[in-house]
């Protein structure tokens, strides 16, 4: 761990990223200076330039709540199922690739994909009543019918479903997917009442992107709310994708049974108690490691995931990396990266050939999207090793053949 402790920041700032670039470390001084952030403010190793916090960050706050330290995919996480088949039951590539082609005929995959039917769910009546019968701005009827169709659909960017083999060769499924829509829409709202709101108190924030609201505030109070409720959505999201996926298979093998599932969130704010005080711990792009407690931190696609155990380090406030992090940004990648070294990175991995994205070279030609190939990402490895005070590696997962959003 590094802690810089000087009088460009009121806070420490204690890293396990050895490689956090500039703009990173700005963020990071920026919340060191920020009025509701209290003890010191950490960065995992997968830390990289988020929307005004890193994403791999974690700060506590005093009776304060910051929406974008939470980010617009509320709710981002993980679910990881055990299953009682052998990797040896695939007979090659060819059958791994059946197995993935039903699972998109059942499950929409992408951005802007949904299910025609809206999906019916006790969560959002729930969420009606705690609101008290009334809704916030952020919720509209077309909102409403979205996050309906959207319940139990992968998403885009660095969505996945994987099928994993462990090091005994046992077969473990993987997926990542947050709150779609939703969270986005309640981040955006709630930001900018909280900039209103800061304005209106004569609060100068070392960057507006950290807008805050109390906790104790009526404002504070809804955002809580409605966060929670992007929580559970996110939960049940991935709760209906693991049973689709459960269902298929069962279709392939029969005679499959399923054991250990581990299902956490990556995005989040929670009351928790630190050093005898309690806080708002802000979780963006970072997983609890609370001491045994599991958890997941996966790699880019073609590399290994893993779960671990927590190991509930106060200096991290008991938080752990969410994954590999980014090493470089999507344009950089898709201007940098060769199409035949992305390939090669995937060998093996029964996988969707890299599209084309919207960027275009300096001819004007298109570029091939290669922003979720694994050079894109930093060495999964190496960001486990940097954080083992933080977390003890269980189970190693190699991917065997994976669905991106």
């Amino acid at each position: 761990m590094i802690q810089w402790e000087n009088n460009e920041h009121k806070i420490p700032i204690k890293s396990w990223c050895a490689d956090a670039d500039q703009i990173t470390l700005e963020q990071a001084k920026n919340l060191a200076n920020h009025p509701a952030v209290k003890d010191h403010v950490s960065l995992m190793p997968d830390a990289h330039a988020g929307f005004g916090m890193p994403i791999g960050g974690v700060i506590a706050c005093e009776n304060a709540v910051i929406p974008n330290a939470v980010g617009v995919d509320i709710g981002c996480g993980m679910s990881a199922l055990e299953t009682s088949l052998d990797a040896g039951r695939f007979t090659g590539m060819a059958h791994l690739r059946k197995i993935i082609e039903a699972i998109k005929r059942r499950i929409p995959v992408g951005e802007g994909k949904s299910y025609k039917e809206k999906i019916e769910w006790a969560g959002f009546e729930e969420w009606r009543s705690a609101a008290g019968g009334g809704v916030p701005p952020w919720w509209t009827e077309k909102g409403d019918g979205l996050d309906r169709r959207n319940l139990g659909t992968l998403g885009g960017g660095n969505h996945f479903i994987e099928i994993q083999r462990s090091e005994t060769g046992g077969v473990w499924v993987m997926l990542h997917s947050g709150s779609r829509n939703m969270g986005q829409r309640i981040a955006s709202y709630y930001h900018q009442e909280a900039k209103k709101l800061n304005g209106g108190m004569g609060i100068e924030l070392p960057d507006p992107d950290l807008a805050f609201i109390p906790a104790d505030h009526s404002l504070g109070a809804a955002y809580i709310r409605d966060m929670n409720h992007a929580l559970s959505y996110a939960l049940e999201n991935r709760r209906l994708m693991m049973q689709h996926i459960k269902e298929i298979l069962a279709g392939f093998f029969p005679d499959i049974t399923y054991s250990l599932e581990v299902a956490i969130h990556h995005n989040y704010a929670a009351l928790e108690e630190h050093k005898g005080k309690a806080y708002w711990i802000h979780r963006k792009g970072a997983t609890a490691a609370k001491k045994g407690e599991p958890g997941i931190i996966p790699g880019s696609m073609g590399t290994p995931s893993y779960l671990v155990e927590g190991l509930g380090n106060p200096e991290s406030f008991m938080s752990s990396s969410h994954g590999a992090g980014r090493k470089l940004s999507r344009t950089a990648a898709n201007k940098t990266l060769s199409l035949e070294a992305c390939d090669a990175a995937m060998q093996g991995v029964v996988y969707d050939r890299f599209g084309f994205s919207r960027n275009r070279g300096k001819g004007g030609e298109k570029l091939r999207d290669l922003s979720e190939a694994p050079l894109a990402y930093k060495d999964i490895d190496a960001v486990i090793a940097a954080e083992e005070d933080l977390v003890t590696p269980k189970v190693k997962l190699t991917p065997l053949a994976v669905i991106k959003g």
